[in-house]
């Protein structure tokens, strides 16, 4: 990215990691965190204490009024919560409150487009579970939440993102099932 100050929206910020790394490497960046959790708006408010250029918003982004234009979009591990016409409807929102140039980054799960590959992207998943080091409560309350998951093929997400105006889309990263989605507004 060519501007030194962009502006920065971090979708389902959580924590606000993401958007930290993005703070490193752009420190004279705005920034604009949504999250449902007032919880994790709190760790990130924390984290960001002595950045003075961020706002917190404790909302639903698929519903939130936009009133900016940015140059930069970004989320991570959160998308994947929505159903299809959700995302849809979301990729076409991005689309819109980006400025012309500006780009989209989704760090998130993707579901497998054939039922052995799914299955294989589960056993890895449940194989780096088992392996974590972390509790069994920990482990059992991580199978709990992926019944909130509503994931769709990376190629149905690579169409949307076309679909909706973006130029140069493409998985810029593949692990399995998780992926670096990229799109540049044309």
């Amino acid at each position: 990215m060519s501007n030194e100050a962009p502006k920065v929206l971090d979708l389902g910020a959580g924590t606000g990691l993401l958007s930290s790394y993005i703070a490193k490497k752009y420190p004279k960046a705005s920034l604009t965190l949504i999250d449902l959790s007032s919880g994790m708006l709190d760790i990130a408010r924390s984290r960001f204490q002595h950045n003075s250029d961020v706002q917190f918003f404790a909302e639903d982004y698929c519903k939130f009024e936009y009133k900016e234009k940015y140059d930069l979009v970004i989320s991570s591990l959160s998308i994947h919560h929505l159903s299809d016409s959700e995302k849809k409807e979301l990729y076409q929102r991005i689309s819109s409150i980006l400025n012309d140039n500006g780009v989209f980054i989704n760090a998130d799960q993707v579901l497998g487009h054939t039922t052995f590959l799914e299955s294989l992207y589960k056993s890895d998943w449940n194989n780096y579970i088992e392996h974590s080091g972390l509790a069994a409560d920990a482990i059992s309350a991580a199978r709990e939440r992926t019944k909130l998951d509503k994931m769709s093929t990376l190629q149905q997400q690579l169409d949307w993102l076309h679909e909706s105006g973006f130029v140069d889309v493409d998985c810029v990263y593949k692990y399995y099932n998780f992926v670096v989605l990229y799109a540049r507004k044309g």
